[in-house]
């Protein structure tokens, strides 16, 4: 899980990333991001010069600049929580991922002016009127790249009130976590099968195209494959066919390519290994083409997911149909 949180100078945001952090979530912050850009460029990093820091980041890169910044660090394995976010599409940097939920932490005006000179942070409002007139700055920016906090609330997926004591407020954040983690989705089987085709396509040494595919029983891979030269053959990436190396014209000259495709050396692998694939599935990155549609019926594949379509095979769709092979486009 990837905790974003929103929220007004003195609410409570650092003090629920601490807490989380006790818990095994990694701890980031935009702010912090703009304070060491504030050394490396000699500017003192108090309030007012980080706020005019940060508005010129986003008008110079983009509004995402800084969330762009911290989610290169998010290592998926890990739940994190990210502090200070103050822009829509800081947020929508990381809603792009299905595992962050952003969180509003809602505080009276009264207990964040409490909190804010507690802290005492150089530069920090030391009258309620100049509080009051430092929000405003966050609230809403005339220019579309500067901070924009009430547009960022508006987006939240729940509100944590922090009026009470630190123990309210601790039940709160672990009551909202346990509902979280709950509505955190895992991947489909299709999915997760997908994603693993794709990262062994990478593998590939074709210069034409990468394509993988692994062959599936009882939810348990059996077999994989990806595109390249046949073994003992040198690698199509370093010259070994002729004809992908001149990157002849797509469906042209397929009499001369050397490349085994993904779907076959799947199959032959599982030959090679002495492995049964009757009722099993194969999951591949393109659909088939004619001749591993003919390796797929004759191996016994019961069923075949494929995620991008493959031109001119129209043919190999009909045969597999015909032997009762189902085939299926992933729809990620």
């Amino acid at each position: 899980m990837i905790v974003g949180l929103v929220g007004r100078n003195g609410a409570g945001k650092t003090t629920i990333c601490r807490h989380l952090e006790k818990k095994g979530f990694m701890y980031h912050s935009l702010s912090d991001v703009l304070r060491q850009e504030a050394v490396r460029k000699g500017i003192a990093p108090i309030r007012q010069n980080l706020i005019a820091l940060g508005n010129d980041l986003r008008k110079q890169y983009g509004a995402g600049h800084l969330a762009e910044k911290v989610n290169d660090q998010l290592d998926s394995g890990r739940n994190h929580c990210v502090d200070s976010i103050r822009h829509p599409l800081e947020a929508g940097v990381f809603q792009k991922r299905k595992d962050f939920v952003l969180w509003f932490v809602d505080s009276i005006e009264e207990k964040r002016f409490e909190r804010a000179l507690a802290r005492a942070r150089d530069g920090d409002p030391l009258t309620l009127m100049e509080f009051r007139k430092s929000e405003a700055m966050e609230e809403k920016n005339a220019e579309e790249t500067g901070q924009q906090l009430a547009t960022t609330i508006e987006g939240a997926d729940l509100t944590i009130e922090n009026n009470g004591s630190s123990d309210e407020l601790y039940a709160r954040v672990d009551a909202a976590l346990n509902r979280n983690f709950s509505e955190t989705s895992r991947p489909s089987w299709e999915e997760y099968f997908i994603s693993v085709a794709k990262t062994i396509s990478t593998r590939s040494n074709c210069v034409k195209r990468k394509v993988a595919s692994i062959i599936v029983k009882d939810k348990r891979i059996i077999s994989t494959g990806y595109n390249g030269t046949p073994r003992g053959v040198k690698n199509c990436n370093e010259g070994g066919c002729p004809r992908c190396n001149s990157f002849a014209q797509s469906g042209t000259r397929l009499e001369e390519c050397l490349c085994s495709h993904g779907e076959e050396n799947a199959i032959v692998q599982a030959a090679y290994h002495g492995v049964n694939l009757k009722g099993s599935t194969l999951y591949t990155t393109y659909a088939p083409c004619l001749l591993c549609a003919k390796m797929i019926i004759n191996a016994g594949i019961e069923k075949v997911v494929y995620n991008a379509e493959y031109p001119l095979n129209d043919t190999a769709k009909n045969i597999l149909l015909e032997a009762g092979v189902q085939l299926e486009q992933y729809k990620g």
